[in-house]
């Protein structure tokens, strides 16, 4: 049963751990203020970290997609489909995804009985290397409404590799 000592146990459990944490949290601040005028009457100071640029101040030239679609390695693409195989596959079944063997240059939403999310018809007509590009750098921001959660590849050479690779596979 409960008696009056087990109870004022408990009880004194249950303070102590809250006093730990007060503890703690006074001590963090002490130890990590930086002020923010909290209305302390506190000024601190403000510094200022110089960073010496590497590099040239010219922009990095910007490589044409076509260039790097012609220069893409199918095996570094096969690499990066290992990101695709989660919802998508090779062997003209659907998964999650539709299946993507013959995926370049296939009209988008052509496949029966896939049950397809969201406006793709905003990418464009068929999934032209290009198209695949832009859908492939930004999922959500290319076609609102999709369900499909990938973030996107942001390396260009990723896209180009992965792109060349889905050519190889053909239908």
């Amino acid at each position: 049963m409960l008696d009056t000592m087990t109870l004022t146990k408990i009880v004194g459990g249950v303070c102590g751990t809250f006093l730990v944490f007060l503890l703690g949290k006074w001590g963090a601040e002490v130890l990590y203020h930086t002020g923010g005028g909290h209305g302390h009457g506190e000024q601190t100071a403000a510094y200022v970290i110089e960073v010496e640029t590497g590099g040239s101040s010219e922009p990095e030239e910007e490589v044409d997609f076509a260039t790097l679609l012609a220069a893409a390695d199918v095996d570094k693409g096969s690499k990066v489909f290992g990101k695709c195989k989660a919802c998508h596959k090779l062997d003209g079944s659907n998964a999650t995804g539709p299946y993507l063997n013959g995926v370049v240059d296939r009209p988008i939403g052509a496949i029966d009985g896939f049950g397809y999310s969201g406006a793709l018809n905003q990418v464009g007509d068929t999934w032209s290397p290009e198209n695949l590009n832009t859908f492939l750098t930004d999922v959500k921001g290319s076609a609102s409404g999709t369900t499909m959660s990938f973030k996107g590849l942001k390396k260009d050479t990723d896209r180009a590799n992965l792109i060349a690779y889905l050519q190889s596979v053909g239908g």
